[in-house]
């Protein structure tokens, strides 16, 4: 059986054999720790781009700040960290809490440790990506002591602190502006987690990220080498408030931005290629009526000229014969051809005497949908006001319980615009999960079935905070109830309608490795440690979590069915209806072998240690090949 990797993709692993397709003469051997991996002969590589490469110190156009090759090796090295579930923070799809059957994800942990976990999983599956990160307005802390130091395939985990109850400890700095490297830290902590993020991005999808004038203009040089300038949509203008502030020094600042970068952009409506937005619903169509009995239903009349110039000059006959000309500072609004074809569906309202004539414009014909603008107005959108109120609303004990939070209304109209039925949602800076309630909301609206992964740093409460005094000792805690909360209270409000409604999510926090140093290092361990060593998993472990890890090696979404069944007193993992059987118990025998070959399973998966004797181990292979020999089997 081949052994799972269990670990991060290798960017680096995959981009030399990219260019290797590209340029297989690049191709060379170098050894490393005894081993021989691939490589790239750069001075070959030179010379097959002679024309476009720059070398030395001529001049060019760049965007770059100290320490970006470190930003860049960050997001490429590979880590051996894991997911674990926490089933009794989780809410099924009904609102039954600790159940652990939803579609929806809600992930504690360091974002840019998590991004690189669900990358070969995800990869190219998210529709859409919405983040509020820091703005880095002098006060905001970063996480900055990643260490991303590992070198060749040495994934041995860090020594991590935890706290008294266990989780991770994340060593928090704030970013003052009186720091020398105020913009370059910034710039460190967020281009990592773009370039991981975008590979996330299915072909037709689409980022929106929030910010203000602090990182505006860094944030969109940093999108335009990312995701490629030419693949910039728009820039949001959203209206935060509505009151003017008469103390502030200069201007009183009124809204933020939205930046939209799509995966692919689209370049002309018949192009079929990459992101395509949504209309908006037409949500007044009372002025269409429909007096006269037209066949093609309510119509409503509409000028038949405009200011400004749209086609040919030309004049119109009106049935009692009278020529009209267009008057004398309009245009008229359609072509000619337009006009006769009007006339032959009598849709011309000509009027009496000598006014100007009038077209039927139909609700059928409208009804699609509006075209977003950029302006995103408070009464289209929201604002902060309405945010602190949908959210106190909510925790109605405790009012002030986040501060800063985005306005449902926000992230409503960006799903609206963005996401199908079916889509998947990602949001890495999830702060009080206002996207999972927008995205609960919309699914209860239309009965889709968008999912939404919410990524959180279980940043502490401040002990003075409202939050810490009702009880929540970090963001995380605030998030998952405001989940719970928000979909409870959309299913009492939608009633029927949100019978299939997943108002729930499957926690998971992010560790270290499920597996001991000796899996990824076993030529490290010397005689006497490999005595201390009798099992290869660690001992706090439990088959739950080699489990979810065993899903991201395999590129099984963690949103999967997954049922536990017995079979010969062992327990089965059996997940996405039979795609994975895996057992994690001790003492397999040929008859839990034999029943699982026997369902003829896509993977097979079993602990190193899981074969109740050598007899068991030497059949194994005779049994897949006997039932089920294109099973695909794997051992941890």
């Amino acid at each position: 059986m081949e052994r799972m990797k269990m670990h991060s993709r290798d960017n680096v692993a995959a981009n030399v054999e990219a260019v290797g397709l590209l340029f297989p003469n690049a191709l060379t051997e170098v050894m490393q720790d005894g081993k021989a991996v691939q490589a790239i002969d750069f001075d070959v590589l030179r010379q097959e781009l002679s024309r476009e490469i720059v070398e030395g110190r001529e001049e060019r156009y760049a965007f770059t700040w100290p320490d970006k090759r470190q930003s860049i090796l960050a997001a490429n090295a590979p880590i051996a960290m894991a997911l674990r579930p926490i089933v009794e923070d989780s809410v099924g799809r009904d609102g039954t809490a600790g159940a652990f059957d939803s579609e929806n994800l809600y992930i504690e942990g360091d974002n840019l440790d998590v991004l690189k976990l669900l990358q070969e999983t995800y990869l190219g599956k998210v529709k859409m990506i919405y983040i509020d990160p820091p703005y880095n307005t002098g006060n905001d802390a970063f996480v900055y002591d990643d260490d991303f130091a590992m070198e060749g395939v040495d994934f041995v985990s860090a020594n991590v602190p935890y706290d008294e109850h266990g989780n991770m400890v994340y060593d928090f700095k704030k970013n003052l502006d009186s720091n020398g490297r105020f913009h370059t830290d910034w710039l460190n902590m967020i281009y990592p987690r773009l370039k991981v993020a975008k590979s996330l991005l299915a072909e037709d999808g689409v980022i929106f990220i929030s910010i203000d004038d602090n990182e505006q203009e860094n944030l969109k040089k940093v999108c335009n080498e990312l995701f490629g300038e030419q693949n910039f949509v728009a820039t949001l203008i959203w209206e935060k408030v509505h009151t003017r502030k008469n103390s502030a020094i200069n201007f009183s600042s009124s809204h933020e931005y939205v930046l939209c970068y799509a995966k692919v952009r689209r370049n002309s409506i018949k192009d079929n290629r990459g992101w395509k937005r949504n209309l908006l619903p037409r949500e007044n169509t009372d002025s269409y009526t429909n007096p006269d009995m037209d066949p093609k239903g309510p119509w409503k009349a509409d000028p038949i000229t405009a200011h400004n110039y749209y086609a040919a000059d030309y004049t119109i006959t009106k049935p009692n014969g009278e020529v009209i000309c267009r008057p004398q500072d309009r245009y008229w609004a359609y072509s000619e051809a337009s006009i006769r074809r009007f006339i032959e569906d009598n849709s011309i309202l000509w009027g009496e005497g000598r006014s100007m004539p009038m077209v039927k414009r139909y609700l059928c014909d409208v009804q699609n949908g509006l075209v977003p603008v950029t302006l995103f107005k408070r009464e289209f959108a929201g604002d902060t006001s309405q945010a602190k109120r949908q959210i106190d609303e909510l925790f109605s004990e405790c009012r002030g319980i986040f501060d800063y939070t985005k306005s449902v209304d926000l992230m409503y109209r960006l799903a609206q615009i963005s996401l199908n039925p079916g889509d998947i949602v990602l949001d890495f800076f999830s702060g009080s999960a206002t996207t999972a309630h927008a995205v609960m909301q919309l699914n209860a609206e239309d009965g889709g079935s968008r999912k939404f992964i919410m990524v959180q740093l279980p940043e502490v409460t401040d002990e003075k905070s409202e939050a810490y005094r009702a009880g929540y000792r970090n963001i995380c805690e605030i998030g998952k109830e405001r989940i719970r909360r928000a979909g409870a209270k959309i299913a009492a409000e939608a009633g029927e309608k949100a019978a299939r409604l997943d108002r729930g999510f499957r926690c998971l926090r992010l560790d270290t490795s499920n597996m001991t140093d000796v899996y990824y290092a076993p030529d490290a361990v010397t005689q006497d440690g490999l005595f201390a060593q009798v099992d290869n998993v660690k001992a706090d472990r439990t088959p739950e979590d080699l489990l979810v890890q065993t899903m991201l090696d395999l590129g099984i979404l963690l949103s999967s069915s997954i049922v536990v069944e017995e079979v010969a007193g062992r327990r089965v993992f059996n997940v996405a209806d039979g795609f994975l059987l895996a057992c994690f118990d001790r003492d397999v025998t040929d008859e839990v072998v034999t029943a699982i070959a026997q369902r003829r399973p896509y993977y097979a998966v079993f602990r190193d240690a899981s074969m109740a004797d050598d007899s068991a181990l030497t059949n194994f292979d005779q049994l897949f090949a006997a039932y089920s020999p294109a099973t695909v089997r794997r051992v941890l």
